[in-house]
């Protein structure tokens, strides 16, 4: 007797070419979508992830001192990049590919360090030593993806969620410094009408998170950038320089901010990122798996790790940073039901194309400092809203787990707090210290081992610790929940 249908089978959202024969043995995953529908899909893509794949290469380029032009080509180089990681990740080519709709680009765990590098080296080194430590790292990343699945315990939701709150609080003095205008020392620094257009945008953001639904309301910050950038024009604000010379072709001339430099305290900086931004990942790929109902195993996760890993050793050769997975696109997936890879695809095609059109960059980079101000709070804002949601996961009814959060957010928000506390230091050790991401991530591993990990095998009252204690399920200390 053939086999009943499932009822989520029978329910579930099917693109149209799924009608046909030919496509009946397929998994919603891997069907295709008529060119129309699929190009339109693709974009809708592009436009969740927009703000979040432009916003880390502006700020590096703002604080390393780019010019309008080459600020356009860090932007575009961003854009090429997050296109040539989203196809290997949905393509795949041998075992290198999670196969899912998942869309990939910079993380925003990188900004910090990478600030961090800028102070410690100077604006003329920063860009080739952030390139080289990412090389690094991304190389590391590779080698670990097939084993990543053992060193997961050591980064529950109480050490992500931690780190991940880190993010966020961490750039938001970024955000502040664009609203007033972005440079110091120009005299404009913190003029009303900077801090007038910062308020308006958000104004906005919030406005269309409120009262929009669906497509609109997903690229709110989108639609927030583009009103402020068209009001801040007869303020005086806005600078269609970069655009009046930028060609419509272009390609991210390799290594054009100079040859890759070495730097071992940025390099171990960089190799924390890349181990957060992997726990990440691999989260986001167990829950897009659940939402297109093809779970991610261990092999999944491996490819999808590798994917992401490959993509970050490519990118600092074309001038970008660390790719890896972009969480606000699987809600995207969820809301829509198209599960279909090929969509995503479409519009990893979408961002190489623009990528390879510097006015396409340009545009973006002619948004005002204070706009981006006013979107960056609400940008960053989310990033730590993403790690008190991951925290809820934990149990903070444990007081061991209290301790955890409180002390590692303490040592990762000094340089945010006082950013002068480790001036004694020398600088290759001010390159971490100064990232409050890498001391916190270190701060909140270790401490979580101190607690769940290395307990005394043998309690004062003769009972067995967890030490002693069976595998999981036999009374061993689950580390998923960081208890």
């Amino acid at each position: 007797m053939a086999e009943k249908p499932r009822s989520s089978d029978r329910n579930s959202t099917q693109p149209d070419s799924a009608n046909t024969p030919a496509h009946e043995d397929r998994h919603p995953v891997d069907q295709t979508l008529p060119p129309l529908r699929l190009v339109t899909t693709g974009l809708q893509h592009v436009a969740a992830m927009y703000a979040g794949v432009v916003a880390p290469p502006l700020i590096i380029g703002a604080a390393v001192g780019l010019s309008v032009t080459e600020l356009t080509f860090l932007t575009g180089a961003s854009l090429f990049l997050a296109g040539v990681a989203t196809l290997l990740q949905t393509v795949g080519v041998w075992k290198i590919g999670a196969r899912l709709p998942f869309v990939n680009g910079v993380t925003f765990a990188s900004v910090a360090p990478m600030l961090a590098i800028n102070k410690s080296e100077g604006p003329d080194d920063a860009l080739p030593v952030i390139f080289g430590a990412c090389m690094v790292a991304a190389a590391l990343g590779f080698v670990v993806a097939p084993y990543f699945g053992k060193l997961v315990r050591f980064f529950p939701p109480v050490v992500t969620g931690t780190v991940i709150t880190l993010i966020g609080v961490s750039l938001m003095p970024v955000a502040f410094n664009w609203a007033q205008g972005g440079d110091p020392a120009a005299p404009s620094f913190g003029a009303a009408k900077n801090i007038a257009m910062a308020g308006l945008t958000l104004l906005v953001v919030v406005l269309l998170r409120r009262f929009t639904r669906g497509f609109v309301k997903q690229i709110a910050v989108l639609i927030g950038l583009a009103v402020g950038t068209l009001i801040a024009i007869p303020v005086g604000l806005t600078d269609f320089g970069a655009l009046k010379s930028a060609g419509l072709v272009g390609f991210p001339t390799p290594f054009h901010f100079g040859a890759p430099q070495f730097a071992v305290a940025a390099i171990v900086s960089m190799c924390v990122v890349m181990l957060v931004s992997m726990t990440e990942s691999t989260a986001d790929m167990l829950a897009l798996g659940e939402i297109v109902e093809r779970p991610a195993d261990e092999k999944t996760i491996a490819a999808g790790l590798r994917a992401d890993t490959l993509g970050s050793f490519v990118s600092p050769f074309f001038n970008g940073f660390l790719a890896t997975a972009f969480a606000q696109n699987i809600g995207l997936v969820a809301m829509t039901k198209i599960r279909s890879r090929w969509v995503v695809a479409a519009g990893g095609g979408i961002l190489i194309l623009l990528g390879l059109c510097p006015a396409a960059a340009a545009l973006i980079a002619t948004v005002p400092q204070p706009v981006l101000g006013g979107a960056g709070v609400v940008l960053f804002g989310s990033v730590a809203a993403s790690g008190i949601r991951t925290l809820a996961r934990a149990d903070l009814g444990n007081d061991d787990n209290i301790v955890i959060v409180a002390v590692s957010l303490a040592v990762g928000l000094v340089p945010v707090a006082a950013p002068d506390f480790y001036h004694v230091l020398p600088g290759s050790a001010r390159i971490i210290l100064d990232s409050g991401i890498s001391t916190g991530c270190a701060t909140a591993v270790l401490l979580n081992l101190v607690f769940h990990h290395w307990r005394s095998s043998r309690r004062a009252d003769g009972t067995r610790g967890p030490a002693e204690e069976g595998p999981a399920g036999e009374g061993r200390t689950d580390p998923a929940s960081g208890r």
